[in-house]
């Protein structure tokens, strides 16, 4: 568990990934959605 464990919080932030172990703010998701449009209706 550590740098290199892609399951682990510190392994997503070595590699700069996302997952289960780190998800990315809501925030950022909602105004990425509005601006490429694909916001449900």
């Amino acid at each position: 568990m550590g740098k290199g464990d892609l399951r682990s919080k510190r392994g997503k932030i070595n590699r700069g990934t996302f997952g289960a172990s780190r998800p990315k703010k809501e925030a950022n998701r909602q105004s990425r959605k509005a601006k490429l449009g694909l916001e449900k209706k």
